[in-house]
């Protein structure tokens, strides 16, 4: 496993890809030292002590410790762990700890390269090629970002039906020696402080598009590749210093007739198999988020109790209720999360035929509750806003900036008339609210509330889900039974 510290030198060594704001950006520039710090933690947490048997886990393949970021789950306990590794890790920031794409990539990549290997037509050896880079992505313990979210151009079109073929990435030329891949993947997060990129389909594919039934993975710096990056990141600070600094990236992946060599090709034009990889990697992803959102909403009840203590209304019903509100959308939904692990079983979901077995036996987490714990926390991203608003109140929108709150003429003027609250130290007051403008008005708060929301999936993404899979004619027979109707008549 690497430290932090071999993690960042490695970065430094990339070759320089990124365009920010009209320049190229490098790798260890200051403008993403936010996001490298908590990708950090990733790494730390792995070493440390207390959070070792958490954070880390057995190869399958080697049979050496690894990271858990790079696992493969193996069984129930691992998607347990999963789980409450993220939740753990995203409380040291409050957000996303940024390293989950890659994972829930690689177990989607794991179990799709196996089953198209078995074609007869299969174009390389898919899942040998997947285990060659897996075993190398778990003992260099390398950082993947997931290419999944196409451009999608005119959005009622499928990829076929596209005026500019491109606007879904998808192969162009195919040679003795790999293929040649054009189009852009969009929102990629973290994809500027990652070592690889995995790329998979972004929806289900029909016979015609075989182009488009991808799943590969390159180098972050590989030629070919350009990352137009957006950076989300704090306000510096002078006194009032943070606990942690900490940001986070996006990037523009545009595949501009880029090279892959076949042994780096895990999927390449079978359409039943990509439909499934685009499924897998949004149900592996939507399951990380039933621990990062919890995490999240743990982080938000913090700052709405803390509020609501600085403002001396901690006993009013109102605020009582509103915390209320907050505590069940966050265990609810790692409930939910909980139960997909406890009923995870290495099958999947196919229309007309339900459960089925597939892949090689690695565990992936119930389609169901999976989604309802992500839909559930999904959804309430804005409201969560809305409660820390009202138990705030207006101060945080017009709190004074910190030269002001440092100048000689105004210090001890604004600590007198900021001061709600004479049992906490007025210093302390000030580091909360200036960390409440941080998650609530900064201006990487807008992108941020996008991105909880449509990540992983938007809310109707997870609900055509729960609805295309639950079994409603079960629910149906159940009144029919109790009402005294008569039996449906079901297939043989």
């Amino acid at each position: 496993m690497r430290t932090r510290s071999q993690y960042i030198e490695r970065l430094g060594k990339m070759n320089r890809n990124l365009y920010f704001n009209g320049q190229k950006l490098d790798r260890l520039d200051e403008l993403q030292e936010g996001a490298i710090n908590v990708m950090g933690l990733t790494f730390d947490a792995a070493w440390d002590p207390a959070s070792k048997d958490l954070c880390t886990a057995t190869s399958h393949i080697t049979g050496e410790t690894i990271n858990r970021f790079n696992h493969i789950h193996q069984n129930i306990e691992d998607l347990h762990k999963k789980q409450d590794m993220t939740r753990f890790m995203c409380n040291k920031v409050g957000q996303c700890i940024q390293r989950c794409m890659g994972v829930d990539a690689a177990n989607a990549i794991h179990a799709v390269s196996y089953e198209a290997q078995k074609s007869p037509k299969a174009k390389t050896t898919y899942h040998d090629n997947w285990l060659k880079w897996l075993e190398r992505f778990q003992t260099e313990d390398l950082v993947a970002s997931c290419a999944q979210t196409d451009v999608k151009g005119e959005r009622l079109k499928r990829p076929s039906e596209q005026t500019d073929p491109d606007m879904y990435v998808h192969v162009v030329e195919e040679r003795s020696d790999g293929i040649i891949v054009r189009g852009a993947k969009v929102h990629i997060s973290e994809a500027s402080i990652s070592d690889e990129i995995l790329v998979v389909p972004n929806r289900a594919l029909k016979k015609g598009e075989e182009a488009y039934a991808l799943c590969f993975a390159v180098p972050s710096d590989y030629e070919g590749i350009k990352q137009v990056v957006h950076l989300h990141r704090n306000r510096k600070r002078d006194h009032f210093q943070r606990g942690i600094e900490y940001g986070y990236t996006d990037s523009y992946i545009i595949f501009d007739d880029c090279f892959v060599p076949w042994e780096r090709v895990f999927l390449c034009g079978e359409t039943q198999h990509g439909g499934i990889a685009a499924l897998l990697f949004a149900l592996f992803h939507r399951h990380s988020y039933s621990g990062c959102k919890p995490a999240m909403l743990d982080y938000v009840i913090g700052m709405g109790a803390l509020a609501a203590e600085i403002n001396g209304i901690e006993k009013t019903p109102h605020v009582r209720e509103l915390l209320s509100k907050l505590i069940m959308t966050g265990e609810l939904g790692y409930a939910a999360g909980y139960t997909a692990s406890d009923l995870g079983k290495p099958e999947v979901y196919m229309p007309g035929m339900g459960l089925v077995p597939y892949g090689p036996g690695s565990y992936i987490p119930n389609s169901i509750y999976a989604n309802v714990g992500r839909c559930l926390s999904g959804e309430a991203v804005f409201h969560e806003q809305e409660i820390l608003c009202n138990i705030a109140g207006g101060m945080p929108a017009t709190f004074p900036y910190e030269k002001d709150l440092t100048h000689p003429d105004t210090k001890h003027l604004l600590e007198k008339y900021l001061n709600r609250n004479p049992k906490i130290p007025i210093e302390e007051q000030i580091k909360f609210w200036m960390n409440f403008i941080d998650f609530g008005l900064s201006g990487s708060t807008g992108s941020m509330q996008y991105g909880a929301y449509h990540g992983g999936g938007s809310p109707i993404m997870e609900q055509i889900a729960i609805t295309s899979q639950y079994d409603l004619e079960a629910k149906k027979d159940i009144v029919r039974a109790i009402a005294g109707m008569t039996p449906r008549l079901k297939n043989k």
